[in-house]
């Protein structure tokens, strides 16, 4: 993969984790905001999912958003550096179609 296509292909990476990102912050906004007021036993609730884990879902899923963009910043700072495409384990070039199929990696198969 060319310099110009891992950028196009880190920055699609990090577009989509931050367009995540804010749809679960609406989400997490909506729930809170559905549950205020309201005279609910929701950790007895036999009905469903309690409040509290809906929240605690959505913020780990918040969390893996986070480290998504973290991974493509990191990806960036490589491929910025020259050191893109070589697996910080062995420092052996990673496979082109895993870079296809993972931008943000920065180990090779043998090391992931």
């Amino acid at each position: 993969m060319d310099e110009h296509a891992a950028r196009e292909a880190l920055l699609a990476v990090r577009e989509e984790a931050l367009t995540r990102l804010a749809d679960l912050g609406i989400s997490r906004d909506d729930v809170v905001q559905a549950s205020q007021g309201a005279n609910i036993d929701d950790e007895h609730d036999p009905e469903g999912s309690t409040i509290a884990y809906e929240r605690a879902l959505l913020e780990a899923l918040a969390a893996s958003a986070r480290a998504r963009i973290a991974d493509a910043d990191a990806a960036l700072h490589r491929l910025a550096a020259g050191s893109y495409g070589t697996c910080e384990v062995c420092r052996e070039p990673i496979g082109a179609e895993r870079l296809a199929a993972r931008p943000i990696a920065s180990r090779c198969l043998e090391h992931s």
